[in-house]
């Protein structure tokens, strides 16, 4: 994760790691201009008849009926933590960049961003490389730590983090101003916690993370050479603890009325005093900043004081810690497989680490991402899919037209408002119009934790030196190859990148109500973001304002209230008391519902009044949802679902697969669902907000 701030309220995203679907009944077809053997299909009209268990009733257990064979006879890599559609998708991305990378030459200075990715590439897959150096990379950058003599200097060291290794009490960044939407303003948030969010540290029932943490923590240190690693590990995790206490929870993060606190940086030091801003400022090059955005305004202040009452040391002693375990991955086998034990293997319950070659495609992206996405791109997009996927959304976004004239709970003032919302969406289908120019960013043979500093360099002044300057509208927010969807409040956009534009999401050979009810139901999702509790607050010009009637937003809030209390109604085995933050994954469940009947209104506009066809005795209707349920095909191991429910906005694809029908009335009728089922809702009690 680049460490310039891309702010959670600006931007809703489809996908949470790992949401599954089956290979097994797939053949190969044609992908872009080469044959590529990893491209599948399923089944003959794009599902897959050998997942599904019939002997339970659709309205008994929708999920069991339409995966229930998949989930028995599939199990996780032993490189995974959950597995599913964007699992699949992803590992079909990596063989396919791996391919390219590989051909790619280290002396190509005919086509430099193939020649940087190639020295990326080898310089990560150069393990002999790695175990002679062991810690030495790391022993150089704690040298700056060492030295550090003031607070002051402390603060600045976090200021220069940001675009490097290491940590920061705060979290800052450059993005689109939510208020002026035309230019880029500073924010800064809340940041600090190795573990991630605030209820690990707090809540009892985390207590065994904990001190694990603990451990690990003193792990690091000791292999990082730092005095005293046992009693450094106590006094780091009790300051984080301490941090801990003073963030806000997810739920009041999400909120963007109250994210948005605009200061000059004389009101910022007058109200969070005992850390020297200055230092900080300077450290990340944002010293002629003369507003910035605050967040979690009540947090900051609290955290400044932790700050201010830490001693020296153990200041030290943590930004040693949290730069040992950010230069890991880079280091020996001793240090990967510290990192990996407790993070992927304790965290996420993954037995096993993944592949060299795929943790070096992964790190080639990050450094080059659109570089090579264009090649990508060239390969394995071909015009045909963006040609039917624009047709897909416009006839999605004529369907949602049509949802906002009929709702019965919405004022015409606030249909009209919304109307030109819809009407302002800007989609991005595939791949940017304009590609990245990484001409600034230097690589250098044999210098793996170097590239990877001056990749976080690189980034970070890109974004910094556009603060205050126009917002570039082009730009995208993922690279081709990502497997994922996202809505941009702020710039009022939804964005399709080609890595997800594939079965089961979408397969041009598919039947189309397959196709409505997988690829529609995203589209749907990611337009309903700009509807959903919080994408809802910004107007068609992507402004950060209320315009919605009173007794509209009351309605709306009304239904959003009882849709939580159903996703927090949902218990999971193994994880007693550990439920879904009905508040904290509001907007994509929202986003969910929206989507679907978005989707599926469209699809019956696409029929052009005729009536479905049946196929394998499923009607169209039917096989819609059958689509819908699909995408999210999903495995978890325990301790990976234990972290998104505590740490993720998205809720379990099992749950994702059903909830949102369980409120949709042609679901029903569809399957004929009566009230005697376990997941039925009767009519009154079905939510209803798009």
């Amino acid at each position: 994760m680049k460490k310039y701030l891309l702010l959670a309220s600006a931007m809703a995203a489809l996908a949470v790691p790992a949401i599954g679907f089956s290979q097994q009944s797939a053949a190969p077809v044609a992908a872009g201009a080469a044959a590529d053997a990893g491209a599948t299909r399923y089944g003959v009209w794009g599902f897959d008849l050998t997942g599904m268990d019939k002997s339970v009733k659709p309205g008994d257990d929708w999920y069991r009926f339409v995966n229930g064979a998949w989930n028995d006879r599939t199990q996780i890599p032993a490189d995974r933590s959950s597995f599913g559609a964007f699992a699949v998708l992803r590992d079909l991305s990596e063989v396919r960049l791996r391919s390219l990378i590989s051909g790619y030459s280290a002396t190509d200075t005919a086509h430099p961003d193939r020649m940087k990715a190639a020295i990326l590439y080898s310089g990560f897959m150069d393990e002999a490389l790695a175990e002679k150096l062991d810690a030495q990379p790391l022993t150089e950058r704690l040298g700056a730590i060492r030295a550090v003599s003031s607070k002051s200097e402390m603060s600045g060291l976090m200021g220069r983090s940001l675009g490097g290794f290491g940590a920061s009490f705060f979290g800052a960044g450059v993005s689109d101003d939510a208020k002026n939407p035309d230019v880029y303003a500073l924010y800064l948030r809340q940041s600090g916690l190795g573990l991630g969010d605030r209820d690990l540290y707090l809540d009892a029932k985390f207590a065994p993370q904990v001190a694990r943490y603990k451990q690990y923590v003193a792990q690091m240190l000791g292999m990082a050479g730092w005095a005293d690693a046992d009693a450094a590990a106590d006094k780091v995790v009790a300051l984080e603890t301490s941090i801990a206490k003073a963030h806000w929870t997810r739920v009041q993060s999400r909120d963007r009325d109250k994210t948005y606190n605009p200061v000059s940086p004389f009101e910022l030091k007058a109200q969070a005093p005992g850390f020297d801003w200055d230092a900080f400022w300077a450290g990340a090059g944002l010293s002629s900043a003369d507003r910035v955005i605050v967040a979690q305004n009540t947090a900051i202040p609290a955290i400044a004081k932790v700050f201010a009452d830490t001693d020296l040391d153990t200041l030290k002693a943590w930004q040693a810690f949290r730069t040992a375990d950010d230069i890991s991955p880079l280091l020996s086998k001793r240090f990967v497989d510290a990192q990996f034990d407790f993070r992927s293997k304790f965290m996420n319950g993954q037995p096993q680490q993944r592949d060299r070659w795929k943790r070096a495609v992964a790190f080639t992206e990050r450094g080059i991402g659109e570089g090579v996405g264009r090649d990508y791109v060239a390969l394995y997009f071909p015009p045909a899919s963006k040609a039917k996927m624009d047709t897909l959304v416009a006839n999605l976004r004529v369907a949602l037209a049509g949802r906002i004239n009929n709702l019965a709970w919405m004022s015409p003032a606030t249909k009209e408002q919304a109307q030109a919302k819809l009407k302002g969406f800007t989609v991005k289908i595939g791949y940017p119009d304009k590609w990245r120019d990484y001409s600034a960013f230097e690589v250098k043979a044999g210098d793996l934790v170097g590239n990877a500093e001056r990749s976080g360099r690189f980034e970070w002044e890109y974004r910094r030196k556009r603060l205050g300057g126009p917002v570039d509208k082009a730009e995208w927010g993922m690279t081709p190859q990502t497997v994922n969807a996202y809505y941009n409040s702020v710039k009022n956009e939804i964005v399709f990148p080609a890595a997800i534009l594939q079965a089961p999401f979408f397969d041009p050979q598919a039947d189309d109500a397959i196709n409505y009810g997988g690829i529609g139901g995203v589209i749907g999702h990611e337009i309903s973001h700009g509807f959903d509790d919080q994408g809802r607050k910004s107007d068609g010009n992507g402004v950060l304002r209320d315009w919605w009637a009173p007794e509209d937003a009351a309605k709306f809030e009304a239904q959003a209230v009882r849709f939580g209390a159903q996703y927090e109604a949902y218990t999971f085995e193994g994880l007693p008391g550990v439920h879904i933050n009905g508040r904290a994954s509001m907007g994509e469940n929202i986003g969910d519902l929206g989507g679907v009947l978005i989707a599926l209104d469209a699809y019956h506009q696409s029929l052009g009044g005729k009536k479905a066809k049946v196929i394998d005795g499923f009607t169209g209707d039917q096989r819609f949802f059958l689509g819908w349920g699909q995408v999210w095909r999903t495995l978890f191991r325990t301790e990976a679902l234990r972290q998104q429910l505590v740490g993720d906005p998205h809720s379990p694809g099992q749950v994702r697969a059903v909830n949102p029908l369980r409120n949709v009335d042609a679901w029903y009728e569809a399957w004929k669902i009566t009230p005697d089922q376990k997941q039925y809702v009767a009519p009154a009690d079905r939510v209803r907000i798009w």
